[in-house]
């Protein structure tokens, strides 16, 4: 991917991923949360299945069960996770938790699959989450939400080495149709059986729900399948550090919350992470290009 398009996509992904906590605790005040999500995926999802039901679709049982369980992991997981634990703690909180997804994709990818991460990677990555607790002030408490909140963050890093590891068998837009309707209609079995299921009609949470269907869903989720498909995705992953960032800047412009001069800082601690990151993660790519040139021009190629 050219790096101009891999930038802009990032940065556009980022930016929808942070509307969706001040626009989803907008959308709270109307219906509860697994509700909420439920709908959201439900609609999101049978709205792509329709205008790609001329598409080839997955064949075998084995290739729709791979699509459930990213759906489980990514729309019912992450999102469900994040959502419900906000009836104990903030969105900023939620957010924070949930974004530490990169660190968490490292770690993971460094036990499961041997893969090397060096020293500036890993300073990165903790700069980055630093920045994310800068910004949001560090006012973290522990509670049932905070674990729930941890849980969406498990189940991110889950679906994002999933995706990696399966996203390219799948049309990427069919991808995302099929496993937003399987995390959403998972999100509405636990919204009876844990919710009253209610949803109060008017402009805003018709809007509300419109926004968190089209943008944060369809259009969000399209993006994030395709970078990670064709991406490293511990590097794509690191970027997730900007979606709380624009959270505050989002919350701000729509909740009207102050911003104070520790956002810039996070900001700034962000960038570097981000920096650092990708800076190795490109080095890397280029010493195994070159070792990947000498091994098929040697005589044993």
């Amino acid at each position: 991917m050219k790096p101009l398009k891999y930038t802009l996509g990032i940065i556009l992904t980022t930016l929808i991923m942070g509307t969706s906590f001040p626009v989803g605790k907008i959308g709270m005040l109307y219906a509860p949360p697994f509700l909420l999500m439920g709908v959201r995926y439900v609609l999101a999802g049978g709205l792509m299945a329709l205008i790609l039901r001329k598409r080839p679709l997955p064949t075998g049982w084995h290739a729709w069960l791979k699509i459930i369980v990213i759906g489980l992991f990514q729309s019912a997981g992450v999102m469900g996770c994040a959502y419900y634990s906000m009836n104990w703690i903030t969105s900023g909180e939620s957010a924070i938790i949930t974004f530490t997804n990169p660190l968490l994709v490292i770690i993971i990818s460094a036990l499961l699959y041997g893969l090397t991460y060096r020293f500036s990677q890993w300073m990165g990555v903790i700069l980055g989450f630093a920045g994310i607790m800068l910004t949001f002030g560090w006012h973290m408490s522990f509670s049932p939400g905070t674990w729930i909140g941890f849980g969406g963050a498990v189940s991110f890093t889950v679906s994002t080495l999933l995706i990696k590891r399966w996203g390219d068998r799948y049309d990427t837009f069919v991808l995302t149709a099929y496993q937003m309707l399987a995390g959403g209609t998972t999100l509405l079995l636990l919204s009876a059986c844990t919710e009253q299921p209610h949803f109060m009609m008017n402009t805003t949470s018709v809007v509300v729900l419109l926004w968190l269907t089209l943008f944060c869903s369809i259009i969000q989720f399209s993006l994030w399948f395709y970078l990670l498909q064709h991406s490293d995705p511990a590097q794509t992953s690191s970027y997730l550090f900007l979606a709380p960032f624009f959270g505050v800047l989002s919350s701000w412009i729509l909740l009207g919350e102050q911003i104070q001069w520790v956002v810039g800082a996070g900001g700034l601690l962000i960038g570097v992470g981000i920096f650092l990151v990708n800076r190795r993660a490109s080095k890397m790519t280029k010493e195994d290009c070159q070792s990947e040139l000498s091994r098929r021009s040697s005589p044993a190629s």
